[in-house]
């Protein structure tokens, strides 16, 4: 059977919620990672110890992820993120209708596409890019300018994760806009998004062509990881929403990040507490 170790962090982490995280699975020592994170080492790892750890670690603002001994960064070769509340601090479009004065009414659908409500995505995002019509386009600028912020350890995450030898890709259910300026910004390897139509400097209230939904994701995902050879397993994909779920599953190592409950119930490793860069964490040096 293989040594799984379980990898615990939060940014709270005291030597003896790693010690009572220990003793639940049976770990034959505790490794310290960082004052953040902790390794506990060759642990039990059936069904009823993963949930009775999961339920010990959220109940108290713990991130818990079981992991195979002896993984290393370097043994995978994609790492797919989304881009809004994933990569990034905002869902763009949000923001948008806040220069508009109609942010609530998008926000309300945003979030009920995102919970998994409204099963219809591209609908959905017809309806909110519907309600943007007449904006000035220099709202988008404006978005980017002083909404828009990376989300806590993302550059260390991609970095290292280049460093390492991955490629990295972002696909969005937003906009080309920010994925485009994101992409330069970070030495990308790819990035999709859908396209906002401009027409005499005002959004016309359309995207563009097909529009980028979670089969569309989970289609360019499968596309980058093939182009450079990488099996499911050697890929890490990142995601927060629903229209994350069919890239996640795409994935050897989908994580839930900061996730609505739909999410994290459905996938197999999740940060909850901790910066995009607690990925980093799952594997060995």
């Amino acid at each position: 059977m293989t040594t799984h170790h379980l990898v615990v962090q939060s940014p709270g982490l005291s030597i003896d919620q790693a010690e009572q995280l220990a003793a639940l699975a049976q770990a034959q020592g505790v490794a310290r990672i960082s004052n953040t994170a902790a390794r506990l080492l060759d642990v039990q790892h059936d069904a009823d110890t993963r949930d009775e750890v999961a339920a010990w670690a959220d109940s108290r603002g713990v991130d818990a992820a079981f992991v195979p001994a002896g993984l290393k960064l370097s043994d995978c070769k994609v790492l797919a993120m989304d881009m809004d509340s994933t990569l990034i601090n905002i869902e763009c479009i949000d923001e948008i209708a806040g220069v508009a004065g109609v942010k609530d009414k998008v926000s309300e659908i945003t979030e009920a596409a995102m919970r998994g409500e409204i099963k219809d995505f591209a609908e959905s995002l017809r309806r909110r890019v519907a309600l943007l019509k007449g904006v000035p386009a220099g709202a988008l600028e404006q978005v980017y300018a002083d909404k828009l912020r990376l989300n806590p350890g993302a550059e260390r995450l991609i970095t290292t994760a280049q460093s390492a030898g991955l490629k990295v890709l972002l696909v969005s259910g937003g906009f080309t806009f920010f994925t485009e300026r994101l992409r330069d910004l970070l030495k990308l390897d790819s990035a999709h998004a859908n396209t906002l139509e401009i027409e005499n400097g005002l959004l016309t209230g359309k995207v563009l062509g097909d529009i980028l939904d979670a089969d569309a994701k989970a289609v360019h995902l499968r596309e980058f990881a093939r182009a450079h050879g990488a099996a499911q397993d050697q890929i890490i994909a990142m995601g927060d929403g629903a229209n994350d779920l069919k890239m996640l599953a795409a994935a050897g190592f989908p994580v839930a990040y900061h996730a609505k409950p739909l999410v994290r119930q459905q996938t197999r490793f999740a940060l909850n507490v901790s910066g995009l860069d607690g990925v980093l964490n799952w594997f060995e040096s």
